[in-house]
């Protein structure tokens, strides 16, 4: 029965029947994606029969419980109880029900997990295949969520491996027994001056025995009710490396953390942002004894989470795309639903071969070949799809997607920090120069898009590139950096466009994605001539690649 009361206007088959409108949630995500199940027979081969149970019951679970709490917990965020009854400093950071309860479901269910690992490895799947599906479906329900689970966790256990005394990396072990993604990890490198600027940084230690003492303040700590932070300080030789600091000290008693408050966030409200002060801290130095080795290993480190960061792009983009099929299909104007006017198949046509885009950069990588150009190519592309494909959503909801009770409002609210997180656009166009300029990155870059690449356009796109590349390395340094964001840009338009080629050749999908390839070429890397394409013959393919974006 229906929980509201009816109005004639509501009436069944009405123009204004409400229960036609059936958006993302609810829904199976992974019964209703058919570019990521080809994704997974690809990348899982023999292992897909094992794991497409898993992931049925996966999709189920994201688009269900866990897009629900999120819902809930974007309404009631994590709030800070500073002081306990007798005004003792207890900075504790209290988290919603709804986001305990879709942690303990996630928990439940972690791809991620060690346990599951070695699970699929026996029966042929490939588990980083299956984290980055566990990932990507996550990412559409709730970014917020995903940066709580996976902020750092890597980044703390690897470099406690390497350099904590041995009782402390007993202590990290334990608390990472759930895995990398759990929710107990923390990076905090931003201050008052910024994050991206390290030579400005104030936060400072002094040797303390075994440990060190850490003195300073972080401006926006995420994830700061988990329970080991890696923080960056300054050594007294002016050095800058990272730390670990966990909440309690060796002997058991509380360490020196103090959280000023939580930040008011415009998005993201399901992980707790805050400014967090260290005065005297138990530190531990996670580097060698030339002091840099831990930052350097802490900065390829970062290259991973942007890698996340860019996965939480296209999981948002992925739900704008699916909100906005649905509202198109049920909304009608002018005497028709939307969905077949021909503006909209235009813009919707668009949307799928963008996300499809940004997914097929994504997926190459996390697990294509690790080329030192993807992390920063891949997140300069998909963090920003994120924003421009969650407004084109509003835009298709019209007026209701301006309202809080509608998704996609929520969704760029969200989106909106993926280009901020792990560098902005600038920051990393500056480390695509550093990997050209000091490793010849773009020489392996450039191998993989011409082995991807099938078509001659595309293969014509990377020559040019190659002569673009020659070109910029002999500017002046100025000019150059001034130059390095086209450049940048450029490479993605080749690499997402090579990328889509190869996967049409796996020949998983009787041709379509080899519309998706052309459109996708066509958009970025043809010459439309001087008429702007206007005069181009019609291609009459917009079911053709809806049907294999989402199904019902």
């Amino acid at each position: 029965m229906a929980s509201y009361l009816i109005e004639p206007v509501d009436r069944p088959g009405g123009r204004y029947d409400t229960s036609r409108y059936q958006g993302a949630a609810g829904r199976n995500w992974w019964s209703c994606d058919p570019s990521l199940q080809l994704l997974m027979r690809r990348h899982l081969g023999e292992g897909y029969g094992w794991a497409e149970p898993h992931l049925s019951r996966l999709g189920a679970l994201m688009g269900g419980p866990i897009a629900a709490h999120a819902e809930e917990t974007d309404r009631n965020p994590p709030r800070l109880e500073k002081y306990d009854k007798w005004g003792r400093d207890i900075s504790q950071v209290v988290m919603p029900p709804s986001f305990t309860a879709a942690r303990e479901a996630l928990m439940a269910d972690n791809f991620t997990s060690p346990e599951f690992a070695a699970t699929a490895t026996r029966n042929g799947a490939a588990p980083a295949a299956l984290a980055a599906a566990w990932t990507y479906l996550l990412d559409q329900a709730d970014i917020g969520m995903g940066c709580a689970l996976g902020t750092g966790g890597d980044m703390v256990v690897s470099l406690a491996e390497k350099h904590a005394p041995a009782d402390v990396r007993d202590r990290v072990r334990s608390i990472f027994a759930n895995g990398f993604y759990s929710g107990e990890a923390a990076q905090m490198f931003t201050e008052r001056t910024g994050g991206s600027d390290l030579a400005a940084l104030e936060a400072a230690a002094e040797p303390d025995g075994e440990a060190w003492s850490l003195t300073g303040l972080k401006w926006f700590a995420s994830n700061a009710n988990g329970s080991a932070f890696v923080v960056l300080g300054r050594l007294p030789t002016g050095d800058v490396a990272p730390f670990l600091v966990l909440w309690e000290r060796r002997d058991g008693s509380r360490n020196a953390v103090r959280i000023r408050r939580l930040k008011d966030k415009l998005g993201t409200r399901s992980v707790a942002s805050a400014e967090v002060e260290f005065t005297g801290a138990e530190a531990f130095l996670l580097a060698g004894s030339g002091s840099g080795s831990g930052l350097g290993t802490m900065m390829k480190l970062t290259n991973a989470s942007r890698l996340g960061v860019a996965m939480m792009g296209v999981g948002v983009a992925r739900r704008a795309l699916v909100e906005s099929i649905c509202y198109a299909s049920a909304r009608e104007a002018f005497g028709r639903p939307l969905i077949e006017q021909p503006l909209m198949r235009r813009k919707l046509a668009e949307l799928v071969v963008e996300v499809e885009a940004a997914q097929a950069l994504v997926f190459d990588g996390h697990l294509g070949p690790r080329l030192r150009l993807a992390p920063a190519l891949v997140k300069l592309r998909t963090a920003r799809l994120g924003v421009t494909a969650a407004s084109d959503a509003i835009e298709i909801h019209g007026g209701n997607g301006y309202i809080e009770q509608w998704p996609v409002a929520r969704l760029l609210r969200d989106a909106q920090v993926n280009p901020i997180w792990e560098g902005g656009d600038n920051i990393l166009c500056l480390d695509v120069r550093r990997a050209m300029l000091k490793e010849q990155a773009h020489l392996p870059f450039l191998d993989r898009l011409r082995s991807a690449a099938t078509s001659t356009l595309v293969h014509s796109r990377a020559d040019d590139l190659e002569k673009a590349i020659t070109a910029w390395q002999s500017l002046d340094p100025a000019l150059a950096e001034a130059r390095l964001y086209p450049l940048a840009q450029f490479m993605a338009d080749v690499y997402a466009a090579a990328l889509l080629e190869e996967q049409a050749s796996w020949g998983l999908d009787d041709g379509r994605k080899s519309v998706v390839a052309r459109r996708y070429a066509e958009a970025h890397l043809a010459d439309r001539g001087p008429l702007r394409g206007i005069d181009a013959p019609d291609t009459d393919d917009f079911d053709a690649l809806v049907a294999g974006a989402f199904v019902r």
